[in-house]
């Protein structure tokens, strides 16, 4: 029994040392804390410079990364007026009448685009246009003024028009163009390739162009708004002549009525050449008639 009972302890106890090695293994790893999410770190999202810009989908995306800013509403929202006419009338005083009207123009803050002076003789008037342009908040005053110098009003007409939907439509397109401007600009120092680089500044020509455009008919428009127009047409009756009363004048005049006689005779003769040449003819066929009256007669 002794001969067995030994090798039997030392294999228990073997076999119970290589379980607690075990024991303490699993233990060991069981005591390995999980690693913890939040203090796990992601890489940030890329963003690829050199992108191939195709559509304004990927222009908007890269606004975002650029942060330019994007259409803003226009905060000018007042009432935009755009007034223009047209007035014709007689006067005394041609030439008074026309000085008197520039000068209030001139005082108004206005300016003239035309001043054109013709004469009618078929009618025997001399007339006058003027295309003036007056700021519009005297518009009405200047207006007046030219009514009061009228002997006789022949025609006036008064037109107004709300241009302000027109004006903002107008200022946000530009500012929408702008911005685009921007975007491009910012994409142009981005791209790396050159073919990226053709095709942004292709689709920054049209965008330039397009600003232009809108800016040349924003400019006009506010021309209309800030000053009024007005065709004014004005004439007299009789051309106004010189007088005098010296010898002189008397000379000349009478000197200028015998010129004017011998042209109307020189004229007058042309107009009735047929009749010129008809007596000469009809006296010629008389004579001849009568002569041979009296050789018949003779005989």
């Amino acid at each position: 029994m002794k001969k067995y009972l030994i090798p039997g302890v030392m294999l228990i106890a073997l076999i119970s040392c290589r379980q607690a090695d075990k024991s303490e293994k699993m233990f060991a790893v069981k005591l390995i804390p999980p690693p913890a999410l939040s203090k796990v770190k992601f890489p940030p999202p890329i963003v690829k410079a050199d992108a191939e810009v195709t559509d304004n989908a990927e222009v908007k995306q890269y606004a975002k990364v650029e942060n330019t800013p994007a259409a803003t509403v226009i905060q000018d929202t007042s009432k935009k007026i755009v007034k223009q006419g047209d007035i014709s009338f007689e006067t005394k005083d041609i030439v008074a009448t026309r000085k008197a009207l520039l000068g209030t123009l001139n005082k108004l803050g206005g300016y003239a685009d035309e001043d054109n002076e013709s004469v009618d003789r078929e009618n025997d008037r001399k007339e006058y246009t003027i295309k003036a342009r007056i700021p519009a908040k005297s518009f009405d005053v200047f207006l007046d003024s030219v009514s009061a110098g009228a002997a006789k009003i022949d025609s006036k007409h008064i037109s107004i028009s709300d241009v302000t939907t027109q004006y903002i439509d107008m200022t946000t397109r530009l500012h929408n163009q702008k911005v685009l401007e921007a975007t491009y600009l910012n994409l142009l120092k981005r791209a790396s390739k050159m073919t990226d680089v053709l095709e942004v500044e292709d689709k920054l020509t049209d965008t330039r162009t397009e600003i232009e455009s809108e800016q040349g008919q924003l400019n006009y428009l506010s021309k209309q708004i800030a000053f009024s127009s007005l065709d004014i047409t004005f004439y007299t009756k009789q051309i106004q002549r010189e007088t005098g009363t010296g010898a002189g004048y008397h000379l000349t005049s009478a000197f200028s009525d015998g010129w004017q006689l011998l042209q109307g005779l020189f004229f007058g003769l042309i107009a009735v050449w047929p009749l010129v040449l008809l007596f000469p003819g009809a006296f010629i066929l008389i004579r001849s008639w009568r002569r041979k009256r009296r050789l018949q007669a003779n005989s």
